[in-house]
C-alpha cells in the first residue's frame, strides 16, 4: 500500500511499462518510506481516442506520453507529497524519457479500515501488518 493506478495511452512495450513502473516504485519508497514489497500497481491502457488531458488553465504541453496516475493511500503529509510528486517526475524523465509536463497525479486518501489485503481481515487493524496503527 498504496495502490498505484496508471492510465496511459496503449502501445508501450512490456520493458518500457516495466521501467515506467520500476520508476513510479523508487519514487514512492523514497517520498513514503513504504518497505520494498509495498509494490500495488496497475496499469490500464487506452486508445488515444479515450483520453484528454488537458492543463488547467496552466499551458502544461501534454503528448502521447502522457500518464494520469491515481494514488490511493493511508493520509500522507504535504512535505512527503510534495517530495513524491517531484521524485517521480525525476525517476520517469531519466529511466523512461517521460517530461515532467506529461504526468498527472491525484492522492486519494483513506483509513486503515478501508484495507483488506486478503483472508477477509483488515490487517492494519488486526495488527498483522507492523506499523499498523498510523502512517506506513
Amino acid at each position: 500500500m498504496p495502490l498505484l493506478r496508471f492510465d496511459l495511452i496503449e502501445g508501450r512495450s512490456k520493458s518500457e511499462l516495466k521501467a515506467l513502473l520500476d520508476a513510479a516504485h523508487r519514487a514512492m519508497l523514497a517520498a513514503f518510506k513504504v518497505p520494498e514489497r509495498d509494490r500495488y500497481q496497475i496499469v490500464h491502457e487506452h486508445k488515444r481516442s479515450r483520453m484528454i488531458v488537458e492543463d488547467t488553465g496552466l499551458d502544461i504541453p501534454r503528448t502521447d506520453d502522457v500518464i494520469i496516475l491515481q494514488v490511493t493511500t493511508r493520509p500522507r503529509g504535504r512535505e512527503a507529497k510534495e517530495l513524491f510528486y517531484r521524485l517521480l517526475v525525476e525517476e520517469l524523465e531519466r529511466s523512461c524519457g517521460i517530461a515532467p509536463s506529461d504526468v498527472m497525479v491525484s492522492m486519494v486518501e483513506n483509513t486503515d479500515e478501508d484495507w483488506s489485503f486478503g483472508h477477509g481481515r483488515a490487517q492494519f487493524l488486526t495488527g498483522e501488518l507492523a506499523g499498523a496503527s498510523g502512517e506506513d
